[in-house]
């Protein structure tokens, strides 16, 4: 897992900690209200020896073994917090993944606002979650609980001893990230799109590594790219799901992951766009940096009524096909689908089509490429003369048929021609003439 992040946060803090939290020496001749406020005081002279001969150890695995003895010996210390915080930091410098995290469970028990503990549990049990691990749902949970104990604790977060305010700042802004990121990860696992949003971007863009954590950039493109099917109460916020999905392809973990999360977004570039001219010019843009540059936008596909207006102006409608009518009748503006009606009422056309059902009088076909796949008729031919039930043809079958456009309706589209014939449909074979036998 990647921990460059959180070692920056506690590398800093839990440093701090072991030069600010020196308890006071045990009094001698004097009582302990007299010892400096800023100092706690250790009483028993064993317990003061046993602290500062663990804490003043260089090597980690010495100090994390005076550490572990002293917790042992004295549970209820006074230094007992300052002692889990170094013992975690240990624990993180020397690898040990797992008594890093039970430390710090130790240390949230035994202080509910202690902020390095809280950033540490919300990010490992969010990645942890997020690497497919079986526990992944109460882990999220945990994050999720984590991450809200962190930023209500935060605003009380007193700066350490010896940090200087620029890295208490940056430290104050990567927990916030870490805090927000737990909580985003786990609302967008919940499709609590909405809250994701809002809580990843701003993980996001806690730092300028935040930018490049793949683990935070894609869900933030997966949630701004909203539900499917789309809830209209959280519309899919397009711009910056392509965005955040180009970004993601960037800073993915393997190639495969590229160039699948690439096509994601171009797929998503040509869906809002209505092409993928410009999309090599996108690409290069968030290769370049994490923040989308100055007025960025993306110019949207037409409308659906400007796409019918297009397509009448470029072609004359006794010219066009099915499905062009189709879509101008279905979605174009009234004048529109006026034009394009009256350019095709009553005259007579060659078109070719599925069955869908039919009898000897009448036929369901399906005329455009959609609604044959969607095996959904869309045109209601009308013959002019009966078949012979041997010559009407079975659903499925492609026929070219000939007729009059009658009528129509828009929702759902069904066009009624008129006068309607089979021209290449083959004549039912004559049955046998059997002759009386001669006598």
């Amino acid at each position: 897992m990647k921990t460059i992040l959180l070692t920056v946060v506690l590398g800093v803090s839990i440093a701090a900690v072991a030069r600010g939290t020196q308890p006071a020496a045990p009094p001698t001749g004097q009582t302990a209200q007299s010892s400096p406020a800023a100092a706690p005081v250790i009483k028993d002279p064993a317990e003061y020896n046993a602290y500062v001969g663990a804490i003043k150890q260089t090597d980690p695995t010495a100090q994390i073994s005076g550490l572990e003895a002293f917790l042992t010996q004295y549970p209820n210390s006074v230094m007992k917090i300052a002692a889990l915080e170094t013992l975690m930091g240990d624990y993180q410098k020397t690898g040990n993944q797992q008594k890093t995290i039970d430390t710090a469970t130790k240390l949230v028990t035994a202080d509910s606002n202690n902020v390095r503990g809280l950033a540490l549990l919300a990010y490992f049990d969010r990645l942890k979650a997020q690497g497919g691990d079986p526990q992944a749902v109460q882990l999220l949970a945990d994050a999720k609980k984590y991450g809200q104990m962190g930023l209500d604790a935060l605003p009380k977060f007193q700066k350490p001893e010896g940090t200087s305010d620029g890295d208490f700042e940056k430290m104050k802004e990567q927990m916030t990230g870490i805090f927000d990121a737990a909580i985003g990860i786990a609302d967008l696992t919940a499709k609590d799109y909405d809250d994701a949003r809002k809580t990843l971007r701003a993980a996001a863009d806690a730092t300028p590594d935040s930018q490049k954590d793949f683990s935070i950039v894609y869900p933030l493109a997966l949630a701004y790219a909203g539900p499917i099917p789309p809830d209209p109460k959280i519309p899919p916020d397009s711009i910056n799901a392509i965005w955040y999905s180009a970004r993601a392809s960037i800073v993915a973990p393997n190639p495969q992951y590229q160039q699948q999360i690439e096509k994601f977004a171009k797929n998503q570039y040509m869906k809002y766009h209505g092409g993928d001219d410009g999309w090599t010019d996108l690409l290069a843009q968030a290769k370049a940096g994490p923040a989308e540059p100055g007025g960025f936008t993306i110019k949207p596909a037409p409308s659906p009524d400007e796409q019918a207006h297009n397509m009448l102006t470029a072609t004359a409608p006794e010219k066009m096909d099915f499905a062009v009518w189709e879509f101008i009748l279905t979605n174009g503006k009234q004048d529109d689908q006026n034009t394009v009606w009256d350019g095709i009422k009553g005259k007579a056309f060659l078109l070719n089509g599925q069955v869908i059902d039919a009898s000897p009088t009448e036929l369901h076909l399906a005329a455009s490429e959609d609604d044959i796949e969607a095996k959904k008729a869309d045109v209601t031919l009308t013959l002019a003369e009966k078949l012979p039930l041997k010559s009407v043809p079975k659903a499925g079958t492609s026929v070219d048929f000939q007729g009059d456009p009658a009528s129509y309706t828009s929702n759902p589209f069904m066009m009624v021609m008129e006068k309607g014939a089979l021209p290449n449909l083959k004549p039912a074979p004559k049955a046998p003439v059997h002759h009386k036998p001669a006598s």
